[in-house]
């Protein structure tokens, strides 16, 4: 895969890129990052990448003409067509799903966004997606194009060392994830569970299942609306809400 991304803080870029899984991913060729100061592609002496907006108003918006200039050279030069991703508070709201979707994307074009907002013509006339990291608002895009990246690139082959750790996240599996013990066995007292030190895998399995479903009925209940229960796991609920409402 291949992400671009735009922005006119390029050194904000660097440690992220540059350490864990990013930088892992790298080293394995799965994936080739680029970061472009659109500002470089603003005409004039000054260079100027913003300005006042039409019909008055507070902030500075950024021009179209840089933003346009850099997709286009970007565009040119691919071996595929780029998705061309609008970091924006009235975007999409980003979801795993949403990632799973684009990591199976050869390129990605992630436009980090500063000042009052874009000139419209940007969202209208160049951009394919516009997702939101939440509702609320940063001082640019530039974070939430990090977060967009991290969440795809963990998802392609190769990167992560266990093939099935995507798989098992919250979110991915549409419930969010059970509880996780290590060694050891007991710490001041607090024991790890008895059925996971037991050795029987299906005990195991049934335990971290009715405990994801734990974890998402008092954390996040609206994921059960559209999660598909069998009559096993409808069960396991009916247990969960008993033993919570006592």
């Amino acid at each position: 895969m291949k992400i671009d991304f735009l922005t006119l803080f390029p050194e904000m870029f660097s440690g992220v890129l540059g350490s864990s899984i990013m930088k892992k991913a790298q080293e394995k060729q799965a994936v080739d990052f680029r970061v472009v100061n659109f500002r470089d592609y603003a005409e004039g002496k000054h260079q100027t990448v913003d300005d006042y907006p039409y019909g008055g108003g507070a902030g500075m918006v950024l021009k179209p003409q840089p933003v346009f200039d850099a997709v286009n050279a970007i565009k040119e030069e691919a071996a595929a067509k780029p998705r061309i991703i609008l970091v924006c508070p009235q975007g999409e709201r980003y979801s795993q799903g949403l990632a799973e979707e684009l990591s199976k994307e050869e390129h990605l074009v992630l436009i980090s966004g500063h000042y009052e907002g874009y000139d419209e013509r940007i969202r209208e006339h160049l951009a394919t997606d516009e997702i939101s990291i939440g509702d609320f608002v940063l001082t640019g895009g530039e974070l939430a194009s990090m977060v967009i990246a991290d969440s795809v690139v963990r998802l392609l082959p190769g990167v992560l060392g266990n093939e099935d750790s995507p798989v098992l996240d919250s979110f991915s599996s549409g419930l969010l994830e059970h509880p996780h013990y290590t060694r050891p066995a007991e710490y001041k007292g607090l024991k790890v569970p008895e059925t996971l030190l037991s050795g029987n895998h299906r005990l195991i399995d049934e335990w971290r299942m009715k405990e994801s479903l734990r974890r998402t009925f008092l954390r996040r209940p609206d994921l059960l609306d559209s999660y598909p229960l069998d009559e096993k796991q409808k069960r396991w609920l009916d247990e969960i809400k008993a033993e919570e409402n006592k």
